[in-house]
């Protein structure tokens, strides 16, 4: 019997009915122009509940209509909020599920990372984690098939995950979302400007983030090294915090869209 991590936060940070579900994603979609042109291989979108963060999402999103019936594999990784974690870890189960249906692990992919020694086998980690399902909906809604490769990382250092993704990252059929939320519980004017700062330091490719900028700045910092590695730049597609969404002014967590494109492919 195929084992599957069920989803743990539907009806927390976005719909649980399927149809309800299906309708918030299209809704936040159709706020963004989709992207016809190139196909970006890496972005970065935030994972908090839909109502606070679905709209900057959604650019990050946008930019993947040119991946669909072209990506057979998703990398998607983001940090861990529940279960401390050393490194990386990748769960044993066959398939996640959503309300939208499942998808299928790349177990090949995923056997790949098992071999680096930073990297363990967690299906606790993987539980009640939503860093990885927030994702999921907008995946399904865009892309249609394709297998998943979830990684859940704690304190791999830029290199470690720099080398995760090198391991599972094969072009042109690939496709890595890194799942991160940035300043957080700062007032409005604050977090504006220290994500600000954030977003200048991923545009330079610089591999120096810390939690303060973004919760998930192990996996940004990887990512950030293989995108210098790989000759891409980034782009900020939208910048906001919860106070311009569904939130208060005195107390905002700050959201980033941004995607990652070949220099040969800037216009």
């Amino acid at each position: 019997m195929q084992s599957v991590r069920p989803p743990a936060v539907a009806g927390l940070f976005y719909p649980a009915e399927r149809e309800l579900l299906a309708a918030s994603v299209e809704r936040y979609l159709q706020g963004v122009e989709l992207s016809r042109e190139s196909r970006t291989p890496a972005v970065i979108a935030p994972h908090a509940g839909y109502v606070y963060s679905g709209a900057i999402a959604a650019y990050a999103y946008a930019a993947l209509a040119p991946w669909r019936g072209v990506a057979r594999r998703v990398v998607v990784a983001g940090p861990a909020h529940r279960v401390h974690v050393t490194g990386i870890a990748v769960p044993s189960v066959q398939a996640f599920a959503t309300p939208l249906g499942r998808i299928a692990l790349d177990a090949a992919a995923l056997e790949r990372l098992r071999e680096l020694r930073w990297v363990e086998t967690s299906d606790a980690v993987h539980a009640q984690e939503h860093c990885i399902e927030v994702q999921l909906p907008f995946l399904q809604a865009l892309l249609g098939e394709f297998e998943l490769v979830p990684m859940v990382v704690g304190d791999a250092s830029p290199a470690q995950m720099a080398a995760a993704l090198e391991a599972v990252w094969e072009e042109p059929h690939t496709l890595v979302v890194v799942s991160s939320d940035l300043s957080h519980y700062l007032p409005w004017s604050a977090a504006r400007a220290r994500d600000a700062g954030t977003a200048a330091t991923i545009l330079r490719l610089e591999a120096t983030l810390d939690p303060h900028d973004a919760c998930g700045a192990a996996p940004i910092n990887g990512l950030l090294r293989v995108a210098r590695q790989r000759g891409l730049s980034a782009r900020v597609l939208d910048l906001r915090n919860s106070g311009d969404t569904a939130g208060d002014r005195e107390r905002v967590v700050g959201y980033g869209a941004f995607e990652f494109v070949h220099e040969a492919a800037r216009g």
